[in-house]
């Protein structure tokens, strides 16, 4: 044995004549030095290693390679960054877990962009384009489907790969969906399906254009639409399972929640400028009168002008690909994290103590029922589904809430939900992870945290359904044009020789403080454009009222817009539901970290990928079809039905509207 030692050490001194290579006493890589004590570049010792593992070649019995000591070829140890074989010295030091932060956060940003403005433009398409049920069925399910379907498989052998690989194999798929959703609307035609129609009180003429926006759309669009939505489902899923599963084992156990917190809120104000960027496309003029409609008519500038918002996803996402490639599969410094988090024991340990879980597509099946058999688990992840469904809720609803309960524009009111939900719910991650990180929370406390949480959100919910402000006078609908009309009836015997339609909403308001649903139904037969506003005369429906002459002495009867409300609510109403969404928030981080905590580091991945099933399931697919019926069962009035479809809902009952939504969310 002595002799064999010997000539192994003689092997090896033969192997490395111009340099040792020692370890210091923590198990890191000691400075490489030559004969006359200069430190070697680092390349000259960190590439070949990297070749050596790249080609897989293999030491032989009886020979001490030189590249043993290396860390990187220890099986789970930590690795140099570089791109493949290639290793680069100036890159080593991004090799951080920050560093991968801020390209994972950039992603998210990019994927949070990209699903606001797929949402928009979908929602415009649905409503411009006459959709079959199935058709519309196919585009709002098929982005859930796809990630219900691939969740657990990508949870489960993601999880035991290169997840940073698989996290730029995302930011792939999020750059290239991009660019396909792009493609539907290089040389499209703005189609308006409402025709032309006269809103002054007139005959008027509507123009057919059904059958050839149908045939336009299914040619072109629907199969690109429904291929992105899968195509962004299935990238979704490594950046919101792998990725989160990364950054908890790259950091300390009390550090994890303000890294989850910060990722979370990038998501989050990635759904803020997607939101900020695709609202200003819908700026199409609707509801106004027909005069603005013929002069955007044919043009296709506010169509084509999507494809800009799809390009600029892309080249955020593909910028970060290659810096992602080089990250390595554990970064510098987790070996020892790891080693710590491994002496706690989780809930179910005992269960998978002697049980070693394979490839299979059995071990898969045993994960998830070991996983599904822990009711702590299963309530978590119901909690977290609950989280996303009143979320989603909140955006369908708070728009139409807040355009017909504070008298806003339909434009007003989006944009005023998006800058309350979208900050208050990046603040409500970001600081809930950060408390629970600073004072270092048990799972337990995490848990209390989290309901006490929830139980404030719910009760400034309630208390935002106090802040209300009167319905003013709408004539035909809660006014009976001085009672010479029926109420839910526009027609009056002053208009009923305009032949009028409800096809159009653009709303005046009377002299006699009263709103008519156009300048038709008020019998007004001739306008003007006057400093920025149009105004209208001789209104058969107006009588009452100051008597107020323009600049030529014509004596107006009627503005366009709605009639001020009267009602200085808004603010308190923006304050309690901006609280509201902030607690809300708040649980989100706790959730997640108290999941990871009672679940065994080897079923983590696999772990959240159920749990975005269930998120799935009971959260983000039904929430579109329950809030839809709170909104439609709050209708008062719908226009007319064209082309075999039920039409818009234009005027809502708003105190039915938030009571159903409190109801449902409670």
């Amino acid at each position: 044995m002595a002799g064999h030692r010997q000539d192994t050490a003689e092997t090896h001194e033969e192997v490395q004549p111009e340099a040792t290579n020692t370890l210091t006493p923590e198990g890191t890589q000691a400075p490489e030095v030559g004969r006359e004590g200069r430190k070697l570049p680092s390349f000259l010792t960190v590439f070949p290693a990297a070749v050596a593992k790249f080609t897989g070649r293999r030491k032989k019995k009886g020979k001490k390679s030189a590249f043993k000591d290396l860390p990187d070829q220890k099986v789970g140890s930590e690795e140099p960054c570089g791109l493949g074989c290639v290793i680069i010295p100036f890159c080593q030091r991004f090799n951080s877990i920050r560093c991968f932060l801020i390209c994972y956060c950039s992603v998210l940003i990019a994927q949070g962009i990209l699903f606001d403005v797929i949402n928009l433009s979908i929602s415009n398409v649905q409503k411009n384009y006459l959709l079959k049920p199935s058709e519309s069925l196919a585009l709002s399910f098929s982005y859930d489907l796809s990630s219900c379907l691939a969740a657990i498989f990508v949870g489960y052998y993601g999880g035991r790969g290169h997840r940073v690989r698989w996290i730029a194999f995302s930011s792939f798929l999020v750059g290239s969906g991009s660019l396909l959703l792009a493609y539907p609307y290089f040389g499209s035609v703005n189609i308006h399906l409402k025709g032309e129609v006269e809103e002054l009180c007139s005959p008027m003429k509507i123009v057919d254009v059904c059958l050839k926006a149908r045939e336009s759309f299914q040619t072109k669009h629907l199969v690109v639409f429904i291929l992105e939505q899968m195509m962004q489902g299935i990238a979704r899923l490594p950046l919101f399972i792998l990725g989160v599963t990364f950054l908890y084992d790259s950091v300390d156990t009390h550090s994890a929640g303000t890294y989850l917190g910060i990722a979370e809120a990038s998501s989050v104000l990635g759904y803020a400028l997607g939101y900020t960027m695709g609202v200003p496309h819908l700026k199409r003029p609707e509801n106004n009168t027909s005069e603005h409609s013929s002069k955007y008519r044919g043009s296709e500038h506010w169509f084509w002008s999507w494809w800009l918002d799809f390009l600029v996803t892309a080249v955020i996402s593909w910028t970060v690909i290659i810096p992602l490639l080089c990250f390595p599969q554990n970064i510098r410094g987790t070996a020892e994290i790891k080693a710590k988090k491994q002496k706690q024991l989780q809930m179910m340990e005992n269960k998978l103590k002697n049980k070693e879980l394979g490839r299979k597509i059995s071990d898969l099946c045993s994960a998830v029922l070991i996983l599904m058999k822990n009711p702590v688990f299963v309530c978590l992840s119901l909690s977290k589904a609950t989280e996303h469904l009143i979320r989603m809720g909140a955006f369908k609803v708070l728009p139409i809430y807040l355009s017909n309960q504070f008298i806003l524009t339909p434009q007003l009111a989006t944009t005023l939900a998006g800058l309350i939900l979208l900050p208050g719910g990046a603040v409500g991650y970001l600081l809930g992870g950060v408390i629970v990180s600073k004072l270092h929370m048990s799972c337990k406390a995490l848990m209390i945290f989290t309901i006490v949480t929830c139980t404030v959100s719910l009760i400034l919910f309630v208390l935002v359904t106090f802040i209300s402000c009167d319905p003013g006078k709408l004539a035909g609908i809660n006014e009976d044009y001085d009672g010479t009309g029926q109420l839910r009836n526009l027609s009056a015997p002053c208009n009923a020789d305009c032949k009028c339609s409800s096809l159009i909403y653009s709303s005046i308001c009377g002299r006699d403080d009263i709103e008519y649903f156009s300048p038709c139904f008020g019998g007004c037969r001739s306008s003007k454009q006057l400093s920025r506003q149009k105004t209208y005369y001789n209104c058969s429906c107006v009588k009452e009222g100051l008597v107020t002459a323009d600049e030529d002495g014509d004596f107006i009867d009627a503005r366009a817009g709605k009639c001020d409300a009267k009602c200085y609510k808004l603010p308190l109403f923006i304050a309690f539901i901006f609280s509201t969404i902030v607690f809300t928030g708040f649980s989100g981080v706790p959730v997640t970290l108290a999941i990871l905590r009672i679940v065994p580091n080897k079923l983590h991945s696999v772990a959240l990928g159920i749990t975005f099933v269930i998120l799935r399931i009971f959260g983000t697919m039904p929430a579109p079809s329950i809030f839809k019926m709170t909104i439609e069962s709050s209708c008062i009035f719908r226009d007319d039905n064209q082309c075999g479809r039920t039409g818009n809902c234009w005027i809502y009952n708003k105190t039915r509207m938030i009571y159903t939504f409190v109801g449902m969310c409670k």
